[in-house]
């Protein structure tokens, strides 16, 4: 007993120096490092500007780019694990957060033209249990939770969220819901929750009888012929996975086991960007699929230690992915200054 109340005391640390470093890092190195950002010149090619970013304490970065017609380009620069000193390598597995929601949207639109589910169905409905638990159960839609429309407030912030470590299963996410109040009325605006795609997994779980992870596995992962693409952290040799860092904090988070629906998944770049041509060619969904897919085609990912976006750029027909294995306060700015700067180079080459 004594031990393990070491062990949360050692977590609550940990986590207040993850807040205390943000604050400090913000007010010591923001301005400067911005400046410096925001003044230095494009590089002439993607791995010169892979090169620029490990300036800004990132450790490894990794991109992929696929242009309809010409053969995909894969690179990575830095460090896969900052104690070995391993370098990244573009077929590094990676931890893609919330992109996997992308995939939970296909699959939900699968099932919803197979007749399984309806965008019109109600929370209440598909999740009886929950009626008398979650805020306006009889409301929400299936539409609304896959548009982030709901209302339903993000489990992620609630004070009691991995207070003693990480879940072990979904139940204990989904608890911490019962009674709460709504942060709006259903369909009233856009609010980016988590609580819509654990709910989401939940919903597939009962519709199908089994694991949604199952049914993404074959109708998605298998279908595509993906090789490299896991839903479970627990599915894959955790030595091929990229490490990931937080600005401050020396510890590698890669053992940080994140299983909730909407941010487990863990893949490859190169993955990642056959899945979003296919999602965006048209070859992923049928026609009937296609009329009833009503989320983003292109998303972003954020875990500690870990940030990517996986892009369709419609103009150049192109799939750009970017992996960093490395977060902190204002690395989401690197994210998109990277993401501008690379688009800028591959419009010079057209």
């Amino acid at each position: 007993m004594k031990t393990k109340k070491n062990q949360n005391k050692v977590k609550r640390i940990l986590g207040i120096t993850l807040i205390i470093a943000s604050i400090v890092s913000i007010h010591q190195f923001v301005p400067f490092l911005l400046l410096k950002l925001f003044f230095t010149p494009i590089p002439d090619t993607v791995p010169e500007q892979m090169e620029q970013m490990l300036d800004y304490n990132i450790e490894g970065v990794i991109v992929h780019i696929e242009k309809q017609g010409e053969e995909p380009r894969n690179y990575a620069v830095g460090l896969k694990n900052r104690q070995t000193k391993e370098k990244a390598d573009a077929q590094n597995l990676f931890k893609i957060a919330s992109i996997s929601k992308l995939y939970m949207a296909t699959a939900c639109a699968k099932l919803i033209a197979a007749g399984k589910l309806s965008l019109d169905d109600t929370l209440a409905e598909l999740l009886p249990s929950l009626k008398e638990k979650v805020s306006n159960a009889e409301k929400i839609t299936l539409r609304m939770m896959i548009e982030h429309r709901s209302g339903i407030v993000d489990y992620v912030f609630h004070p009691d969220y991995a207070k003693d470590g990480l879940f072990d299963n979904n139940k204990q996410a989904i608890e911490l819901l019962y009674g709460l109040e709504a942060d709006f009325e259903p369909n009233e605006k856009y609010a980016y929750s988590n609580s819509n795609y654990l709910l989401l997994g939940a919903i597939m779980d009962s519709v199908l009888g089994y694991s949604h992870h199952r049914y993404i596995d074959t109708t998605i992962i298998q279908a595509l012929g993906l090789k490299h693409t896991f839903n479970q952290q627990s599915e894959v040799d955790t030595a091929s996975l990229m490490s990931g860092y937080y600005e401050g904090y020396q510890a590698d988070l890669k053992d940080q086991n994140h299983i909730h629906p909407g941010g487990s998944m863990i893949a490859t770049a190169e993955d990642v960007a056959i899945f979003l041509r296919a999602l965006n060619d048209g070859s992923l969904l049928n026609e009937a699929e296609e009329k009833v897919y009503v989320y983003p085609k292109e998303h972003t990912g954020h875990l500690p230690g870990y940030i990517s976006m996986a892009n369709y750029v419609p103009e150049m027909d192109a799939v750009v992915v970017i992996f960093m294995n490395s977060s902190g306060p204002i690395h989401w700015s690197y994210l998109r200054s990277a993401r501008r700067r690379i688009m800028k180079i591959l419009k010079r080459e057209q």
